[in-house]
């Protein structure tokens, strides 16, 4: 805007200097009217920017069920699944090799992971029959704890897999109330 007031004041100099004074005062009355124009345009785009921070802020901290936190359940059932997937990963291993031990603890794992994940996306959807799932989900990860703690002394991920179980159990205790 300076640069526009410089230029323009040059420009009215050299038009005096000719005798065109009233091409000067149009000159700079159209200067101050796109000054204005400027301004304005300026102006509102702040006003644009402020509101839309607003709703950007307001957007962000809205919560339909800010009582609702199932964020514990999904936790544990995810550990569940990633620690099932190693133990029966290593079951695999193990049938490889001959040794078909860990076979019904392969099952039960087999079982428990299709339990917890229905279970993570239940709670994740705030499905309302969450409750009823979780109380499956209690009988399946014990199944599953039980099997893998046979064979917790001797393989780390028998162990591992027990332990998410019986955290899994925790939360599903805490849904079902």
């Amino acid at each position: 805007m300076v640069l526009t007031g410089y230029v323009t004041i040059r420009l009215c100099l050299r038009l005096k200097q000719t005798n065109l004074r009233n091409e000067c005062e149009t000159q700079s009355a159209k200067t101050i009217e796109s000054i204005d124009r400027r301004k304005l345009l300026i102006g509102a785009g702040a006003i644009v920017s402020v509101a839309s921070a607003g709703a950007a802020w307001g957007a962000s901290v809205h919560q339909h069920q800010p009582s609702y936190n199932k964020q514990g359940i999904i936790d544990a059932s995810i550990d569940c699944i990633k620690k099932g997937q190693a133990c029966v990963d290593h079951c695999l291993e193990l049938f490889k090799t001959g040794d078909t031990s860990v076979a019904e603890c392969a099952d039960a794992v087999h079982e428990m992971l299709a339990i917890c994940t229905a279970l993570s996306q239940f709670a994740s959807y705030q499905s309302r029959h969450l409750k009823s799932l979780a109380k499956v989900c209690i009988d399946v990860c014990q199944d599953c704890e039980n099997e893998c703690r046979k064979h917790a002394e001797k393989h780390a991920a028998c162990k591992a897999c027990a332990n998410a179980c019986a955290n899994c159990i925790e939360e599903c205790q805490k849904t079902v109330g």
